[in-house]
């Protein structure tokens, strides 16, 4: 059997990192594993930049990684943004302003950086480090074409969807047990659009790519892979929308897709 995979996309949270943000020592080894082979592999994440950059330099990654919902792709080793695609200020701006007059739970990412209101609810555990910015008002920083916008808890999310839901942006809604949080991006920045282009620049098929994720807004790129993997703790939703499943982010899930469809090929291959 020939394995047909030359492109491994990992979603981040829920897939790649187990439940306490770390990388198993099963999915390091497989993913180290599939680099010997001359398989290449790109985070694509929610997240914004600096926690992909580092998680991209410990894995020895070398391949830009996708960002902000789709809405960055950045080459890390070249410290060169390849890709941003913001929310246009002609629709963030009034968002921004109706969560600071409401005192909403929300971020604005800006210039690779996160940019709260100080005494706001801190719900998200990457909602730290040097890379946030408290403001006693959204007002005192420069704002341009935002990144992407975050909200954060029920409120938050059910006011922005009612007051702003017929707008055309992309509303990526996500539950976190029974937490909620809303990122809102422009329509065209998503998951799936970034890896295409990504995997077009490289000369890599869709049908030769692998996708891991567990989220709504993974479904896209799942979809459009040659080979798309929910996780075992995605919704049915997810789950349901693809042809593959693996074991859950606490079981090595990522490890064992990667077994499955890139390394037992592999090896099958070179035995035959």
């Amino acid at each position: 059997m020939v394995s047909t995979i030359d492109l491994i996309a990992l979603d981040l949270d829920g897939t790649l990192l187990d439940p306490h943000d770390a990388i198993s020592p099963a999915n390091r080894s497989a993913i180290r594993a599939a680099l010997e082979r001359g398989v290449r592999v790109a985070l694509v994440t929610g997240r914004g930049a600096d926690t992909p950059g580092e998680i991209a330099r410990d894995l020895g990654l070398n391949l830009p990684t996708v960002c902000c919902h789709g809405a960055l792709t950045k080459d890390f080793l070249a410290n060169r943004v390849l890709g941003h695609i913001p929310v246009p200020l002609v629709h963030a701006k009034p968002m921004i302003e109706f969560a600071e007059a409401a005192r909403l739970s929300a971020a604005v990412y800006v210039d690779e950086r996160f940019h709260r209101l100080a005494g706001t609810a801190r719900y998200m555990e990457d909602m730290r480090g040097p890379h946030w910015n408290e403001v006693a008002s959204f007002g005192d920083i420069a704002i341009g074409a935002p990144t992407f916008l975050r909200f954060f808890g029920r409120d938050a999310v059910r006011a922005i969807r009612e007051n702003f839901g017929d707008l055309p942006l992309h509303f990526k809604y996500e539950t976190w047990g029974e937490f909620e949080e809303l990122a809102v991006t422009s329509i065209e920045a998503t998951k799936k659009n970034a890896l295409e282009r990504l995997c077009a620049d490289l000369g890599v098929a869709p049908e030769r790519v692998l996708a891991v994720g567990d989220s709504r807004n993974d479904v896209p790129m799942l979809r459009w892979a040659g080979i798309g993997v929910a996780m075992g703790n995605a919704l049915p939703e997810v789950r349901n929308a693809v042809d593959h499943l693996t074991a859950r982010n606490d079981e090595d899930g990522v490890a064992r897709a990667i077994e499955r469809f890139v390394l037992r090929p592999h090896d099958e291959q070179k035995s035959a």
